[in-house]
């Protein structure tokens, strides 16, 4: 990568690191930087070893994985459909893996079987929106983009539907999911290694995804073979957003507002603004996820609250720059 691309990736590292550790030192009890870094490296009292390496640490890092999941899908989305609007739940994705994760809790399930049946649910939507907008010849970004939208208001209705059923003692926890919550999220190293190894593969098919984002004909006249690379992006980014959906439910803004904002920042170059909206987006939600936690300290928030809070006014104010 060239030296102009690194810089600005470099000073985003630095600000992930920066917010892990304020996401890793906030809480009831104050952990300072010093004292962090002095537990990673294996010292430190027994209460600070519990708050770091076993309740804050992995929190901070699902958030992050989950940020940038969510910036990178909703930048390739963006890329696919030539469709600034787009985002990673716009074709119903979000939809399909609440409606697996709500079928699990209804049944008095939990832990992996919540999260396997969320996954399950968004590869279901992947496919349904896929197939219907495929019908019996190939499918447009117009026609999928439809689909999608179509298919996302059907999954509404069902689980809008299911919440009206569901036992009331059951109804926090599917509301909370539903929301967006990072706080009963798993191990975070199997989307942080699915995170690295997207931006990894995308990273050489850069240069033509800036071809293919100026349209289909432009880039085919210029020999990138349009439909394979299509199908690549489509299936990226419905894993990136499925397995986020999986760790923390829906949290919304964070795929639709970052790559805006590195693009009137760093310019179009997807070479540089998906790693960028890796680093990014997994900065804002580690620090929405730590303003969810203190705002109403010791009660919690749903991170998706904050970041609905903030990427409003946000993408309100980014669309009048672009007026």
């Amino acid at each position: 990568m060239s030296r102009p691309l690194l810089k600005p990736l470099l000073v985003l590292a630095l600000a992930s690191l920066i917010a892990m550790l304020l996401s890793v030192g906030t809480g009831s009890v104050s952990v300072a930087p010093g004292q962090v870094l002095a537990v990673l490296l294996g010292d430190g009292s027994n209460l600070q070893q519990t708050l770091v390496l076993e309740l804050r640490l992995p929190r901070t890092l699902s958030a992050f994985a989950t940020g940038g999941l969510l910036a990178v899908a909703g930048a390739l989305m963006q890329v696919l459909l030539r469709n600034p609007l787009a985002d990673p739940y716009v074709l119903g994705l979000s939809g399909g893996a609440a409606v697996g994760a709500l079928l699990a809790m209804l049944a008095g399930l939990g832990g992996l079987i919540v999260s396997g049946s969320a996954f399950a649910g968004a590869m279901l939507a992947t496919l349904m929106v896929f197939g219907l907008a495929h019908g019996t010849g190939s499918w447009t970004p117009s026609r999928l983009l439809l689909t999608g939208v179509v298919v996302a208001a059907g999954w509404g209705a069902v689980i809008t539907l299911m919440l009206a059923i569901s036992p009331a003692q059951r109804l926090p926890g599917m509301l909370y999911w539903l929301m967006g919550d990072v706080s009963y999220a798993r191990s975070p190293w199997p989307a942080l290694v699915l995170l690295f190894l997207v931006c990894l593969l995308v990273l050489p098919l850069g240069r033509s995804l800036n071809v293919l984002a100026r349209g289909p004909m432009q880039a085919a006249a210029l020999g990138v073979a349009v439909r394979p690379l299509e199908w690549t992006i489509y299936i990226l980014a419905s894993l990136l957003t499925a397995t986020a959906v999986t760790m923390a439910g829906s949290i919304g803004f964070v795929g639709l507002v970052v790559p805006h904002m590195l693009r009137l920042v760093l310019g179009n170059d997807q070479r540089l603004i998906l790693p960028a909206c890796a680093l990014a987006g997994g900065t804002l939600l580690v620090l929405a996820d730590t303003l969810a936690r203190v705002v109403i300290a010791p009660e919690q928030l749903p991170v998706g609250v904050i970041t609905a809070l903030l990427g409003v006014p946000t993408f309100l104010y980014l669309l009048y720059r672009s007026r």
